[in-house]
């Protein structure tokens, strides 16, 4: 018979039909969900809360502690939704005293060598490219795709369904529904194809670009923009989260496209 070689802490929570594969580590206070399958070399430390039918690969770490110099030991979070699949040495890191946990939903991609700080909060569905690396305190909003490469500053927020060009670099907040791309990030229109396949009808579509319109074509500043979309659109939940949205953003948002 031959041995497994991998380490399981005694006081970690292992759900039901887990798979265990040879040299996985899991350190004490971690819970794995039902189903979920842990591939060789996979690291699971202190803090991680995995939930079911997830895939963590090969030297993916889940649960390290934050590389950030405010960090003093506290005890705090990574938490990983169900369905989730972690790929080859992408790193989840658990929270700080800020926020206290690292958020990851459910259905996610998080590819190769990407890196997700503490604090974070990325919502369901959401597919970061290989090599991807989010700062600290940034959230990502539901079904939002990062190509590859893409490199996202501290604090900022990408907002729903945004499609971002791989090998972006964020540092302003991304209004949901867009795609966007070129150096600095810009707007590059709406995120049509992604909108349909999610079966958004024409008249969400039509509501979503009316907003954008305003926001990026009628040479208005923000505050303004809002102003007007408040005013002059018609209420729909797609043109309330925008507004939401543009309300709370504190770093600025992307610029419009110029050539």
């Amino acid at each position: 018979m031959t041995q497994n070689y991998s380490f399981v802490h005694p006081n970690a929570k292992i759900g039901k039909d887990v798979i265990i594969d040879p040299f996985v580590y899991i350190d004490d206070n971690v819970e794995i969900g039902d189903g979920t399958h842990l591939f060789s070399h996979a690291t699971v430390l202190n803090g991680a809360r995995i939930g079911k039918k997830c895939r963590i690969f090969p030297g993916a770490v889940v649960g390290g502690i934050p590389q950030d110099l405010k960090f003093r030991g506290e005890e705090t979070t990574a938490v990983v939704g169900d369905n989730t699949t972690i790929r080859e040495c992408a790193t989840v890191n658990r929270g700080t005293a800020s926020k206290g946990t690292t958020i990851v939903g459910s259905n996610c991609l998080i590819m190769a060598y990407s890196h997700i700080a503490h604090d974070c909060v990325v919502g369901n569905n959401i597919i970061i490219g290989n090599a991807s690396q989010i700062a600290g305190e940034v959230v990502i909003d539901d079904w939002a795709i990062l190509g590859g490469g893409n490199l996202v500053h501290q604090f900022c927020h990408i907002g729903a369904h945004v499609m971002l060009q791989g090998g972006s670099r964020t540092g302003k907040d991304v209004p949901p529904y867009v795609t966007a791309g070129r150096d600095p990030l810009a707007f590059a229109g709406i995120n049509l194809i992604g909108l349909r396949r999610r079966n958004f009808t024409s008249e969400q579509i039509e509501s979503i670009q009316n907003c954008y319109r305003v926001l990026y074509q009628s040479a208005l500043n923000v505050s303004q923009a809002i102003e007007k979309m408040e005013s002059d659109l018609p209420q729909s939940a797609e043109r309330d989260y925008i507004l939401s949205f543009l309300k709370g953003a504190t770093r600025g948002i992307i610029r419009g496209y110029q050539d």
